[in-house]
């Protein structure tokens, strides 16, 4: 039988075109961020955009992925989940399309603001539509998103510059972004006919109540706290390693590998953690990853500096974990969805203020020994709110938050369970 068998009432048809559906699209979320960073220097010369433009470029995604995340339960039930997706990655694409034709800073700074607000959309709808259509294949599904994640991230990282020196080109290089979009949509266009049945009772509401439950508050400082991790080593490491003695194409390998490793790793961690209803197994071990790592960076010699960032990248599971509570500790869809908004946006506005922090600690000592403690700091929060989170219980049964979203729940469409 097959691993995503479907009930007789759907064919195995839409089974498999929900996961290419899915797999399209969580390819997509990074790439309007991670297609300009390589980029940088040349696009703030070519748009003559100021330090303050390229600041503003860079806190683009936390600030879209924090704000337009907050919304899009809300979008979702006045628009169709697959409908708001099929929007979302329209959005997505237009936003990549126009800024990778303009030569003004103001116009490529909106329209990547309108890019990152189509992936922001998306952090949120994906896991709800695996919780509402896979839900006893939570492990699966959610190692499938977030491998595709990766490879996404990745691929727009590393293949950026290579299609800027081929074209000669950077509205090329990012122009390129924008068809993959378009390639994402096609299976959402046919999803169409299967839009889930809408919510209507009064689930407006879930985001204001969550702000009341202790467990969405733990969920949502656990993903802040590794989005936060995640931000400094990206925006760091390199340094680090220079810093340390690396050269330029040194650190960048060690940074490609550290980057590479986040796949197997988005694989194994979701498989593990779905065998278990308590998760606190995997929150403990992943954190001593990081700690050891991190520890490795600090006080060994940088010339072992690989072995101690393939300790932090297992540590960096913590994110498909993140994902995977999102779902994990929710029993409805409609439930899944007003977590996803309120640990996205609250994590997201939490680890934005990470590299910030790293930064000015290491111009005031010169030095790195501040900053990681600050990492360690994180870490700590990262294991108490990961022990509270990864326990095996349900927002719904908490006493105040959800009220709103019991009232009126139609039964969730089940594809795969």
């Amino acid at each position: 039988m097959s691993v995503l068998a479907a009930p007789e009432t759907k064919g195995r048809s839409l089974v498999w075109l929900l996961v290419l559906g899915i797999v399209l699209a969580a390819l997509n979320l990074r790439t309007a961020v991670t297609s300009v960073g390589p980029l940088l220097d040349q696009l703030a010369g070519a748009l003559g955009m100021s330090s303050v433009g390229t600041g503003l470029l860079t806190t683009l995604p936390v600030l879209a992925f924090a704000t337009v995340g907050a919304v899009t339960p809300t979008l979702a039930r006045r628009v169709g989940e697959h409908r708001l997706l099929l929007l979302a990655l329209v959005t997505l694409g237009t936003g990549m399309l126009v800024r990778s034709l303009v030569g003004s800073a103001p116009v490529f700074l909106l329209s990547s603001a309108v890019a990152l607000s189509g992936g922001a959309v998306g952090n949120v709808l994906i896991p709800t539509l695996i919780k509402r259509h896979f839900p006893a294949r939570t492990g699966i599904m959610t190692t499938v998103y977030t491998v595709a994640l990766a490879v996404g991230t990745m691929l727009a990282a590393a293949a950026t510059v290579p299609i800027e020196r081929a074209s000669g080109d950077w509205h090329i290089a990012l122009g390129v972004w924008a068809a993959l979009a378009a390639v994402a949509a096609i299976p959402w266009l046919v999803l169409l006919r299967s839009e889930p049945e809408r919510h209507t009772g009064r689930g407006d509401a879930g985001i204001r109540r969550l702000a009341r439950s202790k467990l969405a508050w733990m969920v949502a400082l656990y993903f802040g706290s590794q989005s936060m991790i995640a931000y400094i080593m990206f925006g760091w490491l390199a340094t680090i390693l220079t810093e340390g003695g690396y050269t330029t194409s040194q650190a960048g390998l060690v940074l490609g590998v550290f980057t590479a490793l986040s796949i197997p790793v988005s694989i194994l961690v979701p498989v593990i953690a779905s065998r278990f209803a308590d998760q606190r197994p995997v929150v403990v071990g992943l954190v001593a990853c990081y700690a050891v790592g991190f520890a490795g960076l600090w006080l060994a010699p940088i010339s072992t500096a690989l072995v101690w960032v393939t300790f932090v990248a297992i540590g960096m599971g913590s994110f498909p974990l993140a994902l995977m509570m999102l779902a994990l500790r929710t029993r409805t869809p409609e439930s899944t969805a007003a977590l996803s908004a309120f640990g996205q946006s609250a994590g997201y506005l939490i680890a934005g203020a990470g590299p910030l922090l790293v930064g000015v600690l290491h111009q005031m000592t010169g030095g790195w020994t501040l900053p990681y403690a600050l990492i360690f700091a994180v870490l700590v929060v990262q294991l108490f709110t990961g022990l509270y989170a990864g326990r095996n219980r349900y927002l719904e049964d908490e006493s105040a938050p959800l009220d709103a979203l019991r009232d009126d729940q139609p039964v969730p469409a089940r594809i795969g369970g």
